[in-house]
């Protein structure tokens, strides 16, 4: 079964990554609940759950087939997680890459990157 993916970052559309996506399916423009926080680590950014400060992140979900998500995984770094993520008004089960390494330094980015 194909998986739900919220991108928020590279591989969104008109992104440098996205070429990652072909054959995909887009279902459209989406916002987390405000339960997350984006930080710019300069080329990409960086999605981490923090209920205190989140806000709502803008970003696309993809329908996204099984044998094209190793690829992902591979692309996005042993950092980055695949996670459960919560979107405002759409409780279908989505999934996010979280960030898992040390935020020191990095600048928060509100709710979208670039």
């Amino acid at each position: 079964m194909p998986t739900r993916l919220f991108v928020y970052g590279t591989l969104r559309r008109g992104h440098k990554a996205h070429h990652l996506l072909n054959g995909q399916k887009f279902l459209g423009e989406a916002r987390t609940q405000p339960l997350y926080r984006l930080l710019d680590r300069g080329p990409y950014p960086c999605l981490v759950l923090d209920p205190p400060r989140g806000c709502a992140v803008h970003g696309e979900i993809w329908q996204v087939s099984d044998d094209l998500l190793p690829v992902l995984d591979r692309y996005e770094g042993p950092e980055f997680h695949r996670e459960p993520v919560a979107l405002e008004g759409d409780p279908s089960p989505t999934q996010a890459y979280f960030f898992h390494g040390d935020t020191a330094g990095y600048p928060d980015c509100g709710d979208r990157w670039c």
